[in-house]
């Protein structure tokens, strides 16, 4: 028998999930088993509570106990901290799941005499692992547990020691450090003896605050090399992988109205291709945010869920304005089918409000996300910035079969054909929204300037917003150009009068040409009893010479009878 071909299996790293949302995914399973890794960061930057969170899920989720040691904090404040987050350790401390160590080191109180080794923690550490079984550990902070060392050559070396004893004991630990002033950590050197990196960052930016997270290392195994950010809630720590997914999103020809009649009519007659990205564009006052408006609530009409993230407007004012104009989103919002998102752009980096989205979208699961409007996004950024992240957004969007629509404010004086934030081209739909100045007012027109896979009408519509909601209204189109508002009316008005006045004309020349008509009838009768009169003479005429012919026939025969005599 022919021999078979063995096939090389890849070794597999063992890996200890973190449980912290985003980080397992970008890590490709977790941390390293068995391995120490790094955090590094600077005060502020979520370092203590990285390390915690991996703790807590540990204990919790994976039947892994953890120790915790702690150089700064004490295990009451470390209580008091992570409670807020939903933590109990005391709790946990009592099932034998997670044991807190403080350990006190005052530099005063430390002397370095012969040679000098970190025995007595080992001891310490050794005691609390086997009291719950530990699997895995955390160190908080490194710095403090040398800061008495003096001698460079010790403390490294101790460094050493100390990682090669947390890896030979089998435990996945989790040790932070604090950057130096060119390495990544004070003493440059706890980077290199770990087997995985993480660096976390706490920046401001055009005074705006956005923490981020990088995996700077992690040996044998693939992973996210990019800046993530993250966030710090009520439930710990959120990383979000923000990342394009790429265009292998599955598509639809599935069609969802506008909202508004007249403009399923212009694309199709079906409304938007489901789980696509609009774009509405238009001046400050066309009507963008009440276009938004409508989508929602023909979506919420329909039983679908839809997420609002206004960086303009409050909620209770979008909701005061929508009410205005025929659109009461309140009933949406009290059965749970809409959700408002509302804050100003500079409250946040353009990737945090990336993350927001993110968690907004993964805890809500709507089939509907508008954005109102993306321009407020490039306060501080450029408008490729803004690019990318609103292809990320879009892609991640379609990737959860979501429709999308964004509207974005443009200034006068601008091409139409271009954007504040140069994202058409993202778009799958781009509607226009402009004002049209004529006979001294203002009005609003709408255009459908591209709808890919879609027959979609070129005409210019004018926009109507009124008490009883939306509507689009023709346009006169004449010499003088399109006519709308007061000019289009009063246009109208005269075209109506001027067509009574035909109707009129064409009525008074069909009864003058009826009365001719009468005339000329009566004039061919009057002919027609003439003629039969001459043709009555005729004969009479005709009668009376022969009745005389026969007369003188007769009158000649008698004549010649009588001579015929003689």
């Amino acid at each position: 028998m022919p021999k078979t071909k063995k096939k090389n299996v890849m070794p597999f790293l063992a890996k200890s999930p973190t449980g912290i949302q985003g980080l397992d995914e970008i890590t490709g399973g977790g941390l390293p088993r068995g391995r120490p890794t790094l955090v590094c960061g600077s005060a502020g930057s979520g370092k203590t509570l990285l390390a915690m969170e991996f703790m807590v899920h540990g204990a919790v989720q994976y039947d892994e106990p953890g120790v915790f040691v702690s150089f700064e904090e004490n295990e009451e404040d470390l209580k008091e901290n992570v409670a807020s987050f939903g933590w109990d350790l005391s709790a946990l401390s009592k099932q034998g799941k997670l044991s807190v160590e403080y350990i006190h080191i005052d530099r005063s109180e430390i002397e370095e005499t012969g040679e000098y080794t970190l025995e007595g923690l080992f001891i310490m550490l050794q005691d609390a692992i086997d009291s719950i079984g530990a699997k895995r550990i955390a160190i908080d902070t490194l710095e403090v547990l040398f800061t008495g060392f003096t001698s460079d050559l010790i403390m490294r070396a101790e460094i050493r020691r100390l990682f090669r004893w947390l890896k030979e004991k089998g435990l996945t630990a989790v040790i932070t450090g604090e950057p130096g002033g060119e390495s990544m950590t004070r003493h440059g050197l706890e980077e290199y003896v770990s087997d995985c990196v993480i660096q976390l960052h706490h920046r401001i930016h055009e005074e705006t605050a956005t923490r981020r997270l990088r995996i700077v290392k992690y040996r044998g195994s693939s992973h996210g090399t990019n800046e993530y950010p993250f966030l710090i809630e009520t439930g710990g720590i959120s990383i979000l992988p923000v990342t394009s997914i790429g265009l292998n999103y599955e598509v639809t020809t599935e069609r969802i109205s506008t909202g508004i009649a007249r403009l399923d009519t212009m694309l199709g007659g079906e409304g938007y291709y489901r789980a696509t990205s609009i774009l509405v564009s238009g001046t400050a006052g066309t009507g963008k945010s009440s276009v938004a408006a409508g989508f929602v609530n023909a979506a919420c009409g329909r039983g679908e869920k839809a997420l609002y993230f206004s960086f303009e407007e409050a909620q209770e004012q979008i909701v005061r304005n929508m009410r205005s104009i025929g659109m009461n989103l309140e009933p949406w919002i009290k059965n749970g089918l809409l959700r408002f998102r509302t804050e100003r752009a500079t409250t946040f980096g353009l990737e945090m409000h990336l993350a927001l989205l993110h968690k907004e979208v993964s805890d809500f699961e709507p089939q509907v996300v508008v954005i109102d409007p993306i321009s407020n996004l490039g306060a501080s950024v450029t408008a490729l910035e803004i690019k990318g992240m609103l292809s990320r957004v879009i892609d991640f969007l379609k990737m959860h079969h979501i429709t999308a629509l964004f509207t974005d404010l443009t200034h006068g004086g601008t091409a139409l054909e271009a954007t504040e934030s140069a994202v058409s081209s993202l778009m799958d739909t781009w509607i226009l929204l402009r004002d049209i100045e004529s006979q001294g007012e203002r009005n609003r027109g709408l255009y459908v300037l591209k709808s890919r896979g879609m027959a979609h009408s070129n005409q210019i519509r004018e926009f109507m917003i009124t008490e009883d909601g939306l509507d689009l209204l023709d346009v006169y189109v004449g010499p003088g150009g399109v006519l709308t508002g007061t000019a289009r009316i009063v246009r109208e008005a005269e075209e109506s009068a001027e067509e009574v006045i035909r109707k009129r004309e064409i009525s008074r020349r069909k009864r003058e040409l009826e009365r001719k008509k009468t005339l000329l009838e009566t004039r061919i009768a009057e002919l027609h009893e003439a003629h039969a009169a001459d043709e009555e003479e005729l004969q009479r005429f005709i009668d009376e010479a022969e009745s005389r012919q026969t007369v003188f026939q007769e009158t000649r025969k008698r004549m010649a009878q009588m001579r015929g005599r003689d």
